[in-house]
């Protein structure tokens, strides 16, 4: 279901740093998060989506995760974007 809501999304940014940049800045409307990234990638970014007030969805892999975000490298997060 996320992996869907990611290739119908119509804006989307990749990886932790432009996550982070994009909770901070209030553009975040989803993030969605892979399961088996590292332990301090993931509380960190559950932690200010939970502070800002943005849903976070976690899937099962990495590699799915980059795939559905239109890159041919894993993801750690992804965040959908306003």
């Amino acid at each position: 279901m996320s992996y869907e809501k990611i290739k119908q999304a119509k804006k989307v940014v990749v990886g932790m740093k432009q996550t982070i940049k994009a909770l901070n800045s209030g553009t975040a409307t989803e993030v969605i998060v892979a399961a088996d990234a590292d332990s301090q990638i993931l509380t960190k970014v559950k932690e200010l989506a939970a502070e800002k007030g943005v849903p976070l969805t976690e899937v099962g892999s990495m590699k799915e995760l980059g795939k559905a975000a239109g890159i041919d490298v894993g993801a750690a997060t992804v965040a959908i974007i306003e």
